[in-house]
């Protein structure tokens, strides 16, 4: 339940800045694919809600990374905030109206693949980096190619928002969510490492983090 009222909290607090940012309400109706984009979102908020995701530290939880969940935070909320900025002051924007709907595809699929591995995983998808109760390794489906798949998801999902709002200071923040999902993802690997031992050593050898034939 917490883990569904965090996204939904955060989702609205998005979509509100995203308001706030384009001046108010008014602007939608010369942006119909920023109106589809929140459109999305609420379906995918929706949807959310009947998946077993959660906020649990589990058996075993790596504290030191928790640090990343700030920074994921505070980077969504500029990001929120700042790409619409920047499209309703014509600052660093890519001048196509194209570009909002080539953004609206990617966003929508960067949401789903968000959520994929949500359901995929049930009980065992924690908003911390933690081993669950009864946590066994999922290596078929999209886990057969990259380890990480709903942060793929979510890098996806960013910079469909930017382009949503042709914004260059989005694709810009997007690039750096990195900064706190490598450290996320190496403390993950420790942690699956120290409790499944040689099996995810075996699964990390081949496989990739993110993208397929180069991270």
């Amino acid at each position: 339940m917490r883990f569904a009222v965090a996204g939904f909290v955060s989702a609205l607090i998005q979509l509100g800045l995203a308001i706030l940012g384009l001046g108010g309400f008014g602007a939608l109706r010369s942006r119909p694919a920023v109106l589809a984009m929140f459109s999305v979102t609420i379906v995918l908020i929706v949807i959310s809600l009947f998946s077993a995701g959660n906020l649990s530290a589990g058996e075993e939880e790596d504290r030191s990374n928790r640090w990343a969940v700030g920074v994921f935070v505070a980077l969504g909320l500029l990001l929120a905030y700042l790409s619409p900025l920047s499209d309703r002051n014509n600052v660093l924007t890519i001048d196509r109206e194209t570009t909002r709907w080539i953004g609206l595809v990617i966003y929508t699929l960067g949401g789903c693949l968000r959520l994929w591995p949500v359901f995929v995983l049930g009980s065992r998808f924690s908003g911390l980096v933690a081993i669950q109760h009864g946590h066994k390794l999922v290596t078929t489906g999209i886990y057969r190619y990259v380890r990480n798949p709903s942060y793929v998801g979510m890098l996806i999902g960013s910079l469909g928002w930017a382009l949503v709002f042709r914004s260059g200071v989005g694709i810009i923040i997007t690039v750096l969510l990195l900064v706190p999902l490598v450290p996320r993802m190496s403390a993950e690997e420790r942690l699956l490492s120290r409790h499944f031992g040689a099996e995810y050593d075996r699964y990390r050898a081949r496989t990739w983090r993110l993208v397929p034939g180069i991270y």
